[in-house]
Parts: structure tokens; sequence; C-alpha cells
């Protein structure tokens, strides 16, 4: 990192200097043989000798009162965090999560936090991160120019989710240096000011919806816009009607084989349907479907003549979903959330709710908890409401 400028006060113990890509000072200085370093956040050099004057000051009270450091940075944690995490959760964890961890440390935690003693880390700091997070940033326009217009681009603040797996990374960092005895007590992260969110439910298809989206595939499958795309449109025609009669997660979808399905006459409807073997986030599980994913999968048997352990869907229909969805007009619901290949799973779990069926056979059947239905499906169908149980009047008493 090449620096510029270099002022030397206080009898030599703080330096102030500038990066070559910014206009603000910082200053450093050595206590004790360890290095501390802190922007002044001033482009002024006299303002900022002030700011580093005073920042030394409290430095050097924080060390008289054995209050500036344990020997550990957050930085040092995070280091041991992550070689620990990634070796203790192999095979556990997937190496996309375990890789989110330390992108959250390298872009944004450590670059705030990474220098600072884990005894400085209190609850007012996990506040600070978060007014950091959600603040623009003074030099954003600067350096972020498109190259098209020669305008700076719109600033956006991190999403509710974004924040919030930051602050998770944040804690498993600092539960990692109380384990090593580096930290005495773990600071309170949670959000101060949150209130109950609101629920909401999964963007699924309506009976309407479905039925218009399912004929828009077949249409599709029968001709497709180009004549090397034909495969692909049948497979993925397939696929919809596969997905909504199983309620199988995409991931899911994805790791089956044709080994992992039995074509069976069911005992208790007498109807042919589907025994599935199932392998995904929650390991094995089983999955029944519906009559109507039976005929999809003998189509796709006698399409591909498959071996056992061939998978049933090897390839990404992303591209080719989102274009139907975009076309018919189906791509957002009416609260604007987007549909997936997982509103396929979502629509089979609403649909089997207004049939009437049993909620704790479809969460046994769909590898999920009764609690997760009700809470993110059942709660905005109107068939869900016993009006039996809710419109009930008290006999008036006849006058005497």
């Amino acid at each position: 990192m090449a620096l510029t400028d270099i002022h030397k006060i206080l009898g030599d113990k703080v330096s102030l200097y500038r990066r070559t890509n910014s206009s603000k000072w910082h200053c450093s200085a050595s206590i004790k043989g360890r290095q501390y370093r802190c922007s002044t956040k001033q482009v002024s050099l006299s303002s900022a000798k002030d700011v580093a004057e005073d920042w030394y000051m409290e430095l050097r009270n924080k060390d008289r009162f054995g209050e500036l450091s344990s020997g550990k940075t957050f930085r040092d944690a995070a280091k041991k965090f992550e070689v620990e995490y990634e070796i203790i959760t192999n095979g556990r964890r997937s190496p996309k999560w375990v890789q989110g961890h330390k992108d959250r440390l390298r872009l944004h935690l450590n670059l705030f936090l990474g220098g600072k003693s884990l005894k400085e880390i209190t609850s007012g700091v996990g506040q600070e991160y978060r007014v950091h997070r959600m603040t623009k940033p003074n030099d954003w326009d600067e350096k972020n120019i498109d190259k098209v217009s020669g305008e700076p681009k719109p600033w956006k603040h991190p999403a509710r989710n974004t924040l919030h797996n930051e602050i998770v990374t944040m804690s498993m960092v600092l539960k990692a240096a109380q384990r090593h005895g580096w930290l005495d007590y773990l600071p309170d992260l949670s959000d101060p000011y949150r209130r109950q969110s609101k629920v909401e439910h999964r963007p699924w298809f309506t009976p309407k919806e479905y039925k218009q989206f399912y004929e828009a595939t077949r249409e599709n499958a029968a001709n497709p816009k180009r004549k090397r795309f034909k495969h692909y449109a049948e497979q993925l025609h397939d696929y919809v009607l596969l997905m909504t009669n199983t309620g199988l997660r995409p991931d899911e979808a994805k790791n089956l084989e044709y080994r992992d399905i039995e074509i069976v006459d069911d005992e208790y409807t007498e109807e042919t349907i589907l025994e599935i073997e199932v392998r995904g986030k929650r390991g094995v599980g089983y999955c029944k479907s519906m009559p109507g994913a039976v005929r999809p999968l003998e189509r796709m048997i006698a399409r591909n003549k498959p071996e056992p352990t061939d998978r049933l869907f090897p390839n990404d229909f992303k591209k080719m979903l989102n274009g139907i969805l975009t076309e018919q007009k189906l791509k957002f619901d009416r609260s604007g959330k987007a549909r997936t290949a997982y509103s396929l799973r979502h629509s089979y779990i609403c649909f089997r709710l207004l049939e009437g069926a049993d909620i704790y056979q479809v969460a046994k059947n769909c590898r999920t908890s009764v609690e997760m239905i009700e809470k993110h499906y059942a709660a905005h169908l109107k068939d869900m409401i016993d009006t039996s149980l809710v419109n009930v009047r008290r006999s008036k008493r006849k006058a005497v």
C-alpha cells in the first residue's frame, strides 16, 4: 500500500499519512510494540493533527488502565475462526456457505473491526457497525463512476438479510475467541430497534395461474423457438409437472437419480404414484407423489432411455423457465415477489392444504416442519379458516 505526505507529531510518536487513493488523513502509533491505526476522517492536515492527538491520548489512557488490548484483535480471532470452521464443518456445510463467511470477513468486517482489540468490541460497536453499513460512504461518488454515462452509480444500502448474515459471522468469530480464552464475555449483538417482522407467504401459483403456466410449458415443448431446444423444452414441461406433484426442493430434484424413484400402486388411495428416496439439505428422506407425477416420469424414461444412475435433470432450466414466466406475466406475484423453481414446491404445499390434506402429513412428505407450513403457507389460505368455529353466535334468551 503506497503512502504519501507522511508527517510526524508528538515527538515522532504519532505518524500522519494519506493513502494514494484517498484524500483523508490516517494516523498510526506504536504502544508496547503493538501498532495501532485509525482514520481521522479529515481532509485538512491541521484538523487531522488535532484528531490524531486526541486518539493517541485515549490510547495511552486505555493502556494505563489495562483496557487497551488483550493481545488479540478481531482480525486474529477471524483467522482462527476461518481455519477451524472450514475443517470442523467439512461435509456438513456447503463450500458456498463457508466461502460466504470468508467473503464477509474480507470485504466488510475486517475493514471495520480488524484492528480493534477484542475487549473493545462491545454491544455499542456492533450497533456502530450497523450504522456504518447502512450509511453511504463519503467517497462513493468518486470511486463508483458509470463508464457509459460518466455519472456516479446509485448507492443502495445492504439488504436486511445481508446485514443479518454479517452480524452472524461477527458473532461466530467472537464465540471462537471466547472458546480460546481471548474474550471474557460475548457482547449483545441483537438489533435493539428491531420490531417483529411481517410474516409473508412464499411466492406460489394459484390454481388458475398454475394452469396457465403448465399450458405455456406444454406449448413450448410442442413448438420450441428453435428445434435444438426441443429436448430441453420437453424436459422443462415434465420438470414443472413433476415438481408440482411431489413438492421436491430444486436441489433435491437436481440430485435425483432414476434409481431413487419407484412407480407403485398405493394401498391407501388405490392410485398409481411415485415413491421417491430424496437426498437434499435434510439428508435422506422419502416422498410420495400425487398421481399426476407418474406420466411425466414415464415420458422422461421413454425419451432419455436412462441408466439407473443417471440424473433426472442434469441440465439447468433457469433461463427458459424465467423466459416463459416473463412472457406469461407470471414472474412476480401480487406482492412483487419473484417466482422461481422453488415456487412449484410452494404451490404443491398450498394445493394440498386447499384440498384439506392433514398438515402434519404434508410437512412429513415435504421434509419440513408443521411450524414452517403454518407460518409461511397456511396463514394466508382462506380455506384453512373453519367458519363453523369462527362464526359462532350465542343464542339469545327469550323474554319471559
